[in-house]
């Protein structure tokens, strides 16, 4: 039996995508990992495998994405803020989880996250960190996760920043993983590769 978490997953899926289709053509995250299934869709499932509800960000006009992630099991909020940036995404995720009392963020572009992961980063969080990051040979990765008395500051998020000054906080609680897809993202068509 897997860790049941009781945290919120986020799934940021809302970006232009553009280094991997200058052109706007094709959006990444619908694209196929060698075993057929969508990045985004892989991306989802894996943070369903450990927490009770996937709320994923995605912007107005993505319909073919939000099917998809829907499918997946996600509760989709298209955000007309995202345009502005990560954070703003953020920031409505957290707005459409009205009695959550921790998040776990994850990004659609990033589908090799190993579950254990997740379920690492998950059981800080329910111990009451109120910070969590996990760490791959020194460097933070995701998923990254929030508690409660982030709440307001993440819902004071906008632009493409993030979360990013929250989380040099010396209040976060690093965990090491030997998990390199916590760095592993999916930028350009040759980063399918290998994934």
């Amino acid at each position: 039996m897997a860790y049941a978490s009781l945290a919120t997953g986020v799934l940021l899926a809302a970006g232009t995508g553009s280094r991997f289709d200058p052109q706007g053509l094709r959006n990444k995250l619908l694209a196929p990992l060698p075993s057929g299934v969508s990045v985004a869709h892989e991306a989802a499932h894996r943070l369903l495998m450990v927490t009770p509800k996937v709320i994923a960000v995605v912007r107005p006009g993505a319909e073919a994405l939000a099917h998809v992630l829907n499918d997946a099991g996600c509760d989709v909020v298209f955000a007309a803020a995202a345009v502005r940036g990560m954070g703003a995404s953020l920031a409505a995720a957290i707005e459409a989880d009205s009695e959550g009392e921790s998040w776990i963020v994850a990004l659609a572009d990033m589908p090799r996250i190993a579950p254990a992961t997740i379920e690492a980063v998950a059981r800080e969080l329910d111990a009451d960190k109120p910070l969590v990051a996990p760490f791959y040979r020194g460097q933070r990765g995701h998923p990254v996760g929030f508690g409660l008395a982030h709440r307001a500051a993440l819902l004071a998020l906008d632009g493409d920043t993030g979360a990013r000054a929250l989380l040099n906080s010396p209040a976060l609680a690093r965990i090491d993983v030997d998990d390199p897809g916590i760095l592993r993202d999916v930028d350009t068509p040759a980063d399918l590769n290998g994934l």
